[in-house]
């Protein structure tokens, strides 16, 4: 976890959190800048940094500038300075694990806003200009409604949206699917390459994933290493080609992490419902789950549907075809 104390003087500077609007030496050409801490296991998710001084050490050592309370990070782990322009500079200390600006490893950049900083697995988002406390409260916005490490949706707006959509499709009788995915083996991945492999690997699944959501549709990270997809105005046919394309996007390509290259997969089970006005949000997922569990104990790397009920009807709706 990122820690700081408020007022807390280290080494002559300060570092300063949840400051007032305002605050900020707005004598450069950034303006006010703030780090907002987005990811760290354990973690308050939210809190912000002001960067009022000038220099700031990040590491795991006590007396650091700003504490990164991880085992992941080195114990001088990494500079912020403001140069004589008035531009922050990120300068790795030589950390073991290394510094990140926008998944990109680096020795030394200058800053620009909306960067994010990756120290072992802490992860900041870096705000500077002239409205810094606008671009806060924005951000603490989409950290509501998005999960930090990957950047899709998350759970909590997962459920909202799947909430409306089963309210949608009853009222008007269109069909809806459920495709809940699952990283394989995903223990020994950690174990294999550490938590921050893991992390990787979940970034990049999602990167690969997102390109494939229609814009009505929803993709989302579930919890751990466990994502949802919403797909509107889907029948169990459209949902089985959709989850079949997910499945092969992941396991055709290697995946990256420290030089190397793996092979990752997922198992994933599909969940349909139309003409079910009684249907909870809790049993649809139930539904998908259990064929996402189905498919994993047939071998995993499969992707695993309900039986389809027999039709009495016209042919639902499906535009996935």
């Amino acid at each position: 976890m990122a820690q700081a104390g408020k007022d807390k003087k280290r080494r002559g500077r300060t570092v300063v959190l949840d400051d007032p609007p305002g605050v900020g030496r707005g004598d450069g050409s950034q303006g006010q800048a703030c780090m907002i801490l987005i990811h760290a296991p354990g973690g308050e998710i939210g809190r912000r940094i002001a960067l009022a001084g000038d220099q700031y050490v990040l590491g795991r050592e006590d007396d650091a500038d700003i504490l990164l309370d991880r085992a992941s990070a080195s114990r001088q782990h990494a500079e912020l300075k403001r140069d004589a322009r008035g531009h922050w500079v990120v300068t790795d200390l030589d950390s073991t694990n290394g510094t990140f600006v926008n998944e990109r490893r680096i020795s030394a950049l200058a800053l620009e806003d909306g960067d994010q900083l990756r120290f072992g697995d802490v992860v900041f988002k870096f705000l500077s200009g002239t409205n810094v406390e606008s671009k806060y409260h924005e951000e603490i916005y989409q950290m509501s409604v998005l999960d930090a490490l990957t950047g899709i949706y998350n759970r909590r707006y997962f459920m909202d949206f799947l909430e409306r959509e089963i309210a949608s499709a009853s009222r008007h009788r269109h069909p809806l699917t459920l495709v809940m995915l699952d990283v394989d083996a995903f223990k020994q991945i950690n174990d294999a390459r550490g938590h921050l492999g893991g992390d990787a690997v979940l970034r990049q699944i999602s990167d690969r994933i997102r390109g494939r959501i229609r814009r009505e549709d929803l993709f989302a990270r579930y919890g751990g290493e466990e994502f949802g997809a919403i797909l509107t105005l889907t029948g169990l046919e459209g949902g089985l080609h959709f989850a079949e394309a997910v499945r092969e996007l992941v396991a055709r390509r290697p995946f990256t992490f420290d030089g190397e290259e793996f092979t990752v997969t997922m198992s994933l089970g599909v969940a349909t419902t139309r003409d079910e006005p009684a249907i909870t949000v809790d049993e649809l997922i139930q539904r998908a789950d259990q064929r996402m569990y189905e498919a994993k104990r047939a071998g995993r790397n499969r992707v695993s549907p309900e039986v389809p009920p027999l039709r009495t009807g016209p042919l639902e709706m499906d535009d996935r075809e």
